[in-house]
């Protein structure tokens, strides 16, 4: 079906401050204006003194004092790790808000390290947008950095694409979207976009993409995102990983899961800048499927019918592909559903030879013969082989793109960041992979 693909590069960009998000950058300290549009900010400084954020009546500084690194938040005192507070030859401090999460940082060998970390949700509405404009930065004598979160890692890489699933070029560069790893798990996180090189294999950050909700108020770094082009406007599918909630069990009754697949619609340049976009709800069809949460949307529009690849959850983590089709978004029906499998993700939709067949990514929890390997179906989801490429570890998604004549692959591993406090969900490396 598709020729060997071998990985010919890995690449893991690492930034508290997005270097082309700096809003401030100073050799004196004080507070200085920092207004955002969503809750993705970071600072960093010297040690000579703390370095802090100031949203609505709260303070939120990371400190060091004899090599302790500690939070000190307005009402909750000062807050350490009992295991990871002491820095090792600390050179620098920075503080990170990343969704109701504040970290606090010392950099240490050229690397950031977490030393503390408080979720605010208890505290503070940190997605208030107008809290956010207002919000402050105060930074030491020596003065300091400060702008958009960056990230530790990036996931859930696809091809920004034309709405018949051909890549979308720049000048001979590809795009794409990727999920940038906060400090934590899928709650830090937030949508990012790439401008990709095929032939330096080098990426370049360019544009972050935050999203407002039908059903509740607040700015949200929802991710796992398919940005696509069609009729002259952007169409940007994406899932609700910003504050992801599993099912619950309240008065007798079984909660939904919170989440689920969106749709928003633009006509700015997606491609640079910060953007908080408004959605709609794109509900998946999800007949017969026992479903409690969709995610991973992938859109191609072919022969003036829609095909939609995404996963439905039976449970938290029990996941399956599948696919929908139908004239128009809002027509949905479902065409096929890999319910054997039990730790599948990434559904991507793909052209070859003229024929859609859909990849996934069978992750090393599913069943026996279905593991680590990028299976391939039909629309139907009728096994059509495997896709003969290495597979990184975590599960990475098979997101491919035909470029003068070659294939090339963005997946991802899952090689964590940002030091042992965090646990999961900093990964990963970018993993690029080619045929030969």
């Amino acid at each position: 079906m598709l020729p060997r693909l071998e990985v010919v590069r890995r690449l893991r960009p690492v930034d508290l401050v997005a270097p082309g998000f700096v809003q401030v950058s100073t050799t004196s300290g004080g507070r200085s204006p920092l207004p955002a549009v969503a809750p993705y900010v970071a600072a960093t400084a010297g040690l000579d003194g703390p370095v802090a954020l100031h949203l609505g009546d709260q303070r939120l500084a990371a400190t060091l004092d004899d090599g302790s690194v500690s939070l000190e938040v307005t009402g909750s005192g000062t807050l350490r790790s009992r295991r990871f507070h002491r820095a090792e030859s600390p050179s620098g401090l920075g503080v990170s808000l990343t969704g109701t999460h504040v970290t606090a940082w010392s950099q240490e060998g050229g690397r950031w390290v977490a030393r503390a970390r408080h979720d605010l949700r208890e505290v503070l509405d940190t997605r208030d947008e107008a809290a956010l404009a207002g919000l402050e930065v105060e930074l030491p004598p020596s003065g300091g950095t400060a702008g958009g979160f960056g990230q530790l890692g990036l996931r859930d890489v696809r091809f920004v694409t034309r709405e018949d699933g051909t890549p979308l070029r720049d000048d001979g560069a590809l795009w794409l979207t990727a999920t940038s790893a906060g400090p934590g798990f899928f709650d830090t996180a937030h949508t990012s976009v790439w401008r990709f090189d095929p032939d330096a294999l080098e990426v370049a950050h360019t544009a972050d993409l935050f999203f407002r909700r039908p059903d509740r108020p607040g700015v949200f770094g929802d991710h796992a995102t398919h940005l696509l082009r069609s009729d002259g406007r952007w169409l940007v599918a994406t899932s609700t990983w910003g504050d992801f909630e599993r099912p619950r069990t309240r008065a007798g009754r079984r909660t939904e899961a919170g989440l689920r697949v969106t749709l928003a619609e633009s006509d700015a340049d997606l491609l640079h800048g910060r953007h908080v976009l408004d959605t709609r709800e794109l509900p998946m069809p999800t007949d017969g499927l026992a479903s409690i949460a969709t995610w991973d949307p992938h859109l191609v529009r072919r022969g003036g019918e829609w095909l939609v690849g995404f996963v439905s959850a039976r449970k938290f983590f029990d996941f399956h592909p599948a696919v929908a089709g139908g004239p128009s978004l809002d027509e949905l029906r479902l065409l096929g559903a890999a319910t054997d499998r039990t730790a599948t993700e990434g559904t991507t939709l793909l052209e070859v030879d003229g024929e859609v067949v859909v990849l996934a990514s069978d992750g090393r929890d599913g069943p026996r013969g279905t593991r680590a390997r990028f299976p391939a179906f039909d629309l139907a989801m009728a096994d059509r082989g495997v896709l003969d490429a290495p597979y990184p570890t975590n599960l990475p998604w098979p997101s491919l793109a035909q470029v003068d004549g070659t294939w090339l692959m963005a997946a991802f591993n899952g090689r964590p960041a940002g030091g042992r406090l965090l646990g999961y969900g900093t990964h990963g490396d970018l993993v690029v992979m080619r045929s030969r």
